[in-house]
C-alpha cells in the first residue's frame, strides 16, 4: 500500500498576511471560505489561554471550508466530520513564508469510515484547496 497521507509543502517570498489574503481572494471565487479567521493566529489563541510565545511567532492555522459542500456531506454521514476540516498552516521560517497542508489519501479515508463516495469527493476537495494555495502564491 502506498502512502496514507502526503504533506503538501510550498514556500514563497510573500508575507504570511499576503498568502492569507490570496487564499481569501482565490477561495471567494470557488465557494471556499476561511472558517476560523478570528482564531487562526496561534499567538493570539495561545495568549488568550495565558501561554506566552516568542514575539516573532507568526504561525497561522487557516481552516478552509466550502459550506455548500460540507453541510450536505455531513448530513449524509456524520462519520465524515472528523475528516472534513482542512487546515492550511502558514508560518515564517528562514526568511521565507512556508505553507503546509496534510492531504489524506482516498485509501485512508475509505479504510477509516468505509465511505467510498466521501473518499472520492475528498480527493477532489484536496485538489481544489491545493490549487487555491498555488493561486494565492502566484497572484
Amino acid at each position: 500500500m502506498g502512502a496514507w497521507a502526503t504533506l503538501v509543502c510550498r514556500e514563497t517570498d510573500k508575507s504570511v498576511e499576503e498568502v492569507i489574503a490570496g487564499l481569501q481572494a482565490a477561495g471567494s471565487k470557488t465557494g471556499f471560505i476561511i472558517h476560523n479567521e478570528d482564531k487562526m493566529e496561534m499567538a493570539n489563541t495561545f495568549g488568550g489561554h495565558g501561554v506566552e510565545v516568542a514575539e516573532d511567532f507568526d504561525l497561522h492555522m487557516v481552516q478552509i471550508c466550502n459550506p455548500e459542500k460540507a453541510a450536505p456531506s455531513l448530513q449524509k454521514n456524520h462519520e465524515r466530520a472528523a475528516l472534513i476540516p482542512k487546515f492550511v498552516t502558514i508560518f515564517s521560517q528562514n526568511g521565507k513564508t512556508q505553507v503546509r497542508m496534510l492531504r489524506l489519501e482516498p485509501a485512508l479515508i475509505e479504510e477509516l469510515i468505509q465511505d467510498n463516495d466521501f473518499a472520492v469527493s475528498s480527493a477532489k476537495n484536496y485538489d481544489s484547496i491545493i490549487a487555491l494555495v498555488d493561486k494565492a502564491l502566484a497572484a
